[in-house]
């Protein structure tokens, strides 16, 4: 009987549904990553101006010695980061580093003006960096004497956008991505299937993401001091803006994940060399514990260069922040990372045991538990109040990640009764081993044979295909096992919606804490809030004895309308007898003490006999001023009283 010739690859149908799945996965990637870079704004405020002096848009009589600013947290500025800019451009500063004017708990920074500075509308522009290692910046305006016309123009976009800020947030995410596929892949082996220690598959993908870590961490140190700074593109290989990051404390934790990239890139050469092929049991044991503890020192190394340098390590309770955060990110790695090992082996390695399946559903129970946990923690710290939850960018972000590891662990369970199922089959791959590592065509006695035995490029030829043959038809069994195609699609499922769940975890990593967000708000509210109007003008009543000869009276005193802006004051002046009294001079001073604004001078202008007036007294901002008035009754008997007055 003459043999047929065997087909010369594995069918179609055999490759169709892996290759579908794989150009799925592929395709969500490519779509959540768009959606990133297409709602992914500069990273905002971390640490918010909470007040200034001069105040955003006041009107000060003469010109303040320097310019202070407040935030609600530590920032890091440099010797340029504030500027005051006069109408015309040119800088009104001394050009000096900014001073530390902190005092308790306040942050405040100032810088010196000029002296001589003419009357108009000044700008100042300041640039800073957020101790949780994202850049800050804003600009406001105040006057001298009057508002005039101002040739500055305002920074159109936030400190860490344009393309050096697109592409610290892509190396960001990618930072993120590769560690979770290094920690999680590399325990996924470890815990789950030694065996897979030789698979390439597996071998490939742990290895892809220590690439894509270490990559995306020389990328994220390059362009470190353009995206902190003046944000040009050409800026990157400025090797003193380098030496200037290297100094920093988030310069310092990308350099320490570096040198620990180092030590993990030994981690895989052994776990993927020397540990793959050990098949001695009792050294298998001794090496497996090794790289257990190696590899979980390293992983946590990794993840608290993250705690170091963002969220954890500000605001409340750092100390307990930050290796809370490194629990959470290594079981976000071991849940996640492992996930797209299993993926991978379920797709691409036909003899997975049941058992490895098992194994890492127990761990992912695990680390969802750990999450929950310091999930809880985190929010609370971050969050703070109810309000914050549901009235800031940080709370609600955070109502989507608790949403999608609700849908996670939903289909997590699913995964885990296929997981049931396919146990129950007793044994469906060892059957599929069995049945092809038979030597393809053994025992099959063809009229080529001696054909073949004489031609050895027809015999290499017959050995590929057969190969190819037994390929498909281990494939084939292996997609006929419905336990085993059920539990690819329902983890491709949950590889999906963790990608999603990373790219919001990653957003807000660069959003503003809830907390912070309404600290801020409150801070600049109260710092803002104007006094409550006043119906009408205000009118004070101020008694005075200059202890001279008929030195004794009232001065009776509207402000007219009372509130911010120019306003005119009538003063009428009587004596003990309330009668209209003359006298040689009269002169008047306002000061706001909690801004400490003034004294504004205001020289009144005799009408008639005890009345006097003055205009244009500009009124900056709304308040409790103080009215101090001076009166003289003769050369030598002279008084000044003072009166509160809430004028706004």
């Amino acid at each position: 009987m003459t043999a047929t010739a065997p087909p010369s690859g594995p069918s179609p149908s055999a490759l169709r549904r892996p290759l579908t799945a794989a150009g799925l996965l592929t395709a969500l990637l490519g779509a959540v990553f768009g959606l990133l870079l297409a709602v992914a704004a500069p990273a905002s405020a971390h640490a918010a101006l909470t007040g200034s002096d001069p105040q955003d848009g006041a009107v000060v009589a003469t010109a303040p010695q320097q310019v202070t600013l407040t935030f609600s947290e530590q920032v890091a500025l440099g010797s340029d980061s504030i500027r005051v800019l006069d109408p015309s451009g040119k800088r009104a500063d001394t050009d000096a580093a900014p001073r530390d004017l902190h005092s308790g708990s306040t942050v405040k920074y100032g810088v010196a003006l000029r002296g001589g500075l003419p009357d108009g509308t000044y700008t100042v522009a300041w640039q800073a960096v957020s101790a949780d290692s994202h850049p800050v910046s804003g600009a406001f305006t105040f006057s001298i004497g009057a508002p005039s016309e101002t040739s500055v123009a305002l920074p159109g976009n936030a400190a860490g956008g344009g393309v050096v800020g697109t592409l610290y947030d892509i190396a960001r995410y990618a930072a993120y991505a590769g560690f979770i596929v290094l920690a999680g892949g590399a325990a996924f082996v470890l815990a789950c299937w030694q065996r897979g220690a030789g698979a390439r598959p597996l071998q490939r993908l742990v290895v892809r993401g220590w690439m894509t870590l270490t990559a995306a961490t020389i990328a994220m140190l390059l362009l470190r001091s353009s995206y902190t700074g003046s944000g040009k593109l050409g800026d990157v290989l400025d090797l003193d803006g380098l030496k200037a990051v290297l100094d920093t404390k988030p310069g310092a934790a990308l350099v320490s994940r570096l040198l620990l990239l180092g030590a993990s890139a030994l981690f895989v050469a052994v776990l993927f060399g020397t540990y793959a092929k050990r098949e001695d049991p009792r050294e298998k044991k001794d090496l497996t514990f090794g790289l257990v503890i190696g590899g979980a020192v390293i992983a946590a190394g990794i993840a608290g260069t993250w705690a170091l340098a963002e969220h954890a390590s500000t605001g409340i309770q750092p100390g307990i922040a930050m290796p809370v955060d490194v629990l959470h990110l290594l079981a976000v790695a071991a849940w996640l990372g492992g996930l797209a090992a299993l993926l991978t082996a379920l797709y691409r390695t036909p003899d997975l045991p049941s058992e490895a399946v098992r194994r890492f559903s127990a761990i992912a129970f695990v680390s969802v538990v750990v999450l929950v946990a310091t999930g809880i923690y985190q929010s609370w710290r971050q969050v703070g109040t109810w309000s914050a939850l549901t009235g800031t960018g940080y709370g609600q972000l955070l109502l989507v990640k608790v949403g999608l590891v609700a849908v996670l662990v939903g289909i997590a369970s699913m995964s885990r009764r296929w997981t049931g199922r396919l146990a129950a089959g007793g044994g469906a791959s060892a059957v599929v081993t069995a049945e092809t590592d038979e030597e393809p065509g053994a025992g099959t006695k063809t009229e080529a044979g001696a054909e073949t035995a004489e031609d050895p490029e027809r015999a290499a030829q017959l050995a590929r295909q057969r190969a190819a043959v037994a390929t498909a038809e281990k494939k084939r069994i292996r997609d006929a096992d419905p336990g085993r195609s059920g539990l690819r699609r329902s983890v491709l499922t949950e590889v999906g919606v963790a990608v999603a769940l990373l790219a919001v975890t990653t957003i807000l990593t660069s959003t503003e804490p809830g907390r912070t967000e309404e600290e801020a708000a409150r801070s600049s509210s109260a710092a803002a809030a104007p006094a409550p109007a006043q119906d009408g003008p205000v009118n004070l009543a101020l008694p005075f004895d200059t202890g001279g000869e008929n030195g004794q009276g009232t001065v009776r005193m509207d402000i007219d309308p009372g509130h911010t802006g120019a306003n005119v004051i009538h003063l009428w002046i009587e004596d003990a007898d309330k009668k209209p009294m003359d006298v040689p001079e009269v002169k008047l001073a306002f000061t706001l003490k909690s801004k400490d604004i003034g004294p504004l001078p205001a020289v009144p202008v005799r009408l008639t006999e005890g009345h006097w007036t003055a205009t244009g007294l500009q009124i900056p901002i709304a308040g409790d001023w103080d009215v101090a008035v001076t009166v003289r009754t003769s050369d030598i008997d002279q008084t000044t009283v003072t009166k509160n007055a809430k004028i706004g």
